[in-house]
């Protein structure tokens, strides 16, 4: 699918200018290439005439993929070093020019734990932060775990004079004890003078940890300041919080898809996810301010300048995916600094930069109030912008559904359809079911949009993947009758794991299945599991060790046990945390060929004009092979965002198909593609070296089923 309009309209709204031109915009130090997070590149070596002819220029191996690891990385390009990260999270440098290993750092140690104290968790990691002064003092920082490095970026070793020889923990400055509690950071920091500014991820269940934005001093590791995302007493917000108490319980509000900066105005900008539990607000009424929030911070001291929030009282976890865009518009006759952010629901914000004031109206719209969840307190209006038509379709309705499959097949997503609330983008949280189109994974996602500062034309990817969101009745974690092991398995497996896992236990292909786990752990090993967590599973140390046994004797299995009492530990139950409703899942809505219930096409990536909010052209991206060798071209899920170019280009992987292809920007053309040894599920990084313009991609795959990789790919001329 490609809709277009006569580039030649574009000509009289050239406009867009980041801070600089001409020179500008020619590394890649940063992550997303800038601190404006726009994703461009000026290098003009290859264009539209040539890209054709490209071929690899160096592999990189990191040796240490399996079972759905993920490479999710835009690398950072500082001379002629390319700095990377490995699905197992060792942090490298390779030559930017051959590909060769000047040297790997390994968090994790023989004996299998974290240099340093306490367990190590592998995370995702999207990337790291490059940080020189001009005074001989280069450091690489990125998070393993829960633990912030500063690495020497000539050496590959610690700089021992930050933190704690090295590192950061991240459970700590926090305000109170969170060392129970899961905390990581997925997306890199920013820099801003001498600060390292970073958000993290927290566990999206009742009970997990706030998430604060942090600024630390690069050399010492010190805490310089903090934002409190849920306000304290006394601080801009809390009022929109009707439990007073609510901070001290509630978790989220995190800033887990990083940051830009304005250096020249001193402003870092956020944005924040949703609130904790993410699908029942009943323990959090009010807007919850600062969740799902534009905010705009005074980067050398933490203080709030403005804030916008896109969603209010979110129980759709409709976290905003990926940092703003700062660009600059011409409105009126007059430039205007602004910044751009999209969201998984496929709306576009125009803020103005100083103020947070939308250029264009945002309309206040009514939204379903009708929960038949008791306790639940949804918000009467949600804010929708009226310049951008939303760049993903919004609502599942029967004359959407797929038509590709079988009758029997259609009839059954047909019948399954009559059953769930949908044809609303706000449609409430359901027993029966509630269609959540686009689906928890956008539209956008962390991968982020382009922007070409010399046309002003926004480039962005999306998914339209229907999601079906459930609702069941929980137990009491505090039961008054006694249970046995697998009872109470039954209940902690419903509390903590299904959300991810389902209801079945056959997980996704985002979280694995855990039907046949007894195979590969047995209670020991699974304990430690749960102690430690594992890529995208937190650490559940709150569980005691009756809670943990009982667990297994669920999920392992284990018949012996299971009739076993139940001895429940001695603790106090919390009524933030004790909730009357949970999830079942992350369900996609699929028919049983495996393919969206929804017509293609289910991946697109559009240009869009920020100064007349006219779509230029929209095409569809990726390819299900059997389905294209019929003919049919229907995109796929895609994660990762696009990299525009000055020579008229736009890079992007992020498929399904383990493609890698180049348009051109102003028309959408296809120019090439070529296949990549796993999914490039990340970022591309375009950069110079030797002369030599190159872009290289991360090939992790690991996600929606596809096998895993370990290489890091370049082409060139």
């Amino acid at each position: 699918m490609r809709s277009t309009t006569t580039w030649l309209l574009l000509i009289p709204t050239l406009l867009i200018s980041c801070t600089s031109r001409n020179n500008a915009h020619r590394t890649w130090q940063v992550y997303g290439g800038s601190k404006e997070n726009i994703h461009y590149s000026g290098l003009t070596a290859l264009d539209t005439s040539n890209v054709s002819r490209l071929k690899v220029a160096w592999a990189y191996h990191t040796g240490d993929a399996e079972e759905m690891t993920q490479i999710q990385v835009n690398p950072v390009i500082v001379g002629d070093i390319l700095y990377g990260v490995s699905p197992k999270l060792k942090l490298f440098a390779v030559n930017a020019a051959t590909g060769k290993a000047a040297w790997v750092f390994d968090p994790v140690n023989l004996s299998g734990e974290v240099k340093g104290k306490g367990y190590f968790q592998f995370n995702a990691c999207r990337g790291v932060t490059y940080y020189e002064n001009g005074a001989g003092s280069r450091y690489i920082f990125y998070t393993a775990g829960a633990k912030l490095y500063c690495i020497d970026a000539d050496k590959g070793v610690p700089v021992t004079s930050f933190g704690d020889s090295g590192y950061v923990d991240l459970h700590h400055d926090m305000g109170r004890n969170m060392d129970q509690l899961y905390i990581t950071s997925t997306t890199p920091g920013i820099i801003y003078q001498d600060l390292l500014i970073v958000g993290t991820r927290v566990a999206e269940e009742a009970g997990g940890a706030p998430g604060y934005i942090r600024a630390y001093d690069v050399h010492t590791g010190k805490l310089r300041w903090i934002f409190h995302t849920i306000p304290q007493p006394g601080e801009a917000g809390y009022d929109s919080w009707e439990d007073k108490d609510a901070w001290q319980h509630t978790g989220g509000a995190n800033a887990w898809a990083g940051f830009s900066v304005d250096e020249e105005k001193g402003i870092v900008f956020a944005p924040i996810g949703s609130a904790s539990y993410d699908f029942y607000g009943g323990r959090r009424k009010g807007n919850n301010l600062f969740a799902n929030c534009v905010l705009a911070l005074d980067a050398a001291t933490g203080k709030r300048i403005w804030h916008f929030q896109t969603v209010h009282h979110d129980v759709w976890d409709r976290d905003l995916p990926t940092a703003p865009m700062l660009v600059t518009v011409k409105k009126d006759g007059k430039k205007v600094d602004a910044l751009v952010q999209v969201t998984k629901t496929g709306f576009i914000f125009l803020l103005d930069r100083n103020t947070g004031q939308p250029l264009y109206p945002v309309t206040e719209m009514p939204a379903p109030a009708d929960t038949a969840l008791p306790g639940e307190q949804l918000s009467a209006t949600q804010p929708v912008p009226s310049f951008f038509k939303p760049f993903a379709r919004q609502a599942l309705l029967e004359s959407d559904l797929n038509h590709l499959v079988a009758d029997s097949s259609y009839q059954e997503i047909r019948a399954k359809l009559a059953t769930y609330k949908t044809g609303h983008i706000f449609n409430p949280p359901s027993r029966q079911g509630t269609v959540i189109f686009p689906g928890f994974d956008g539209g956008a996602e962390w991968g982020g949009p382009a922007v070409d500062p010399e046309t002003g034309i926004l480039y962005v990817n999306a998914s339209e993947m229907p999601w079906v969101l459930t609702m069941v009745d929980t137990k009491d974690e505090n039961p008054v009758v006694k249970e046995t092991q697998l009872q109470a398995g039954q209940r902690l497996y419903t509390a903590h794991c299904m959300a991810c896992h389902g209801p079945e236990r056959k997980g996704s292909s985002t979280f694995p299945s855990l039907v046949n786990i007894r195979q590969k752990y047995n209670e020991m090993a699974f304990t430690q599991l749960v102690d430690a967590g594992r890529r995208m599973m937190p650490a559940f140390k709150q569980l005691d060790s009756s809670e943990k046994k009982a667990l297994a004797s669920f999920i392992l299995d284990i018949k012996a046990a299971q009739s076993n009492p139940f001895v429940a530990p001695a603790k106090n139950v919390d009524a933030y945390t004790n909730l009357p409703y949970r999830a079942t899942g992350y369900n996609k809505f699929l028919t049983k060929e495996g393919y969206p219930a929804v017509s293609p096409p289910w991946g697109t990536l559009s240009a869009i004009d920020l100064n007349t909010g006219q779509l230029l052209w929209k095409d569809t991206l990726g390819d299900y092979p059997e389905l294209k060798a019929r003919g049919i071209h229907s995109g796929t899920e895609n994660y990762g965002g696009p990299v525009v170019t000055a020579g008229g280009l736009l890079f992007i992987a992020a498929t399904a198909d383990s493609k890698f292809r180049a348009f051109n920007k102003r028309t959408g053309q296809l120019l090439w593609e070529t296949d990549l040894p796993a999914c490039g599920f990340a970022t591309p990084a375009v950069y110079e070296v030797n002369g030599k313009q190159l872009v290289v991609i991360a090939c992790g795959g690991g996600k929606l089923g596809k096998k895993s990789g370990d290489t890091y790919l370049a082409f060139s001329l």
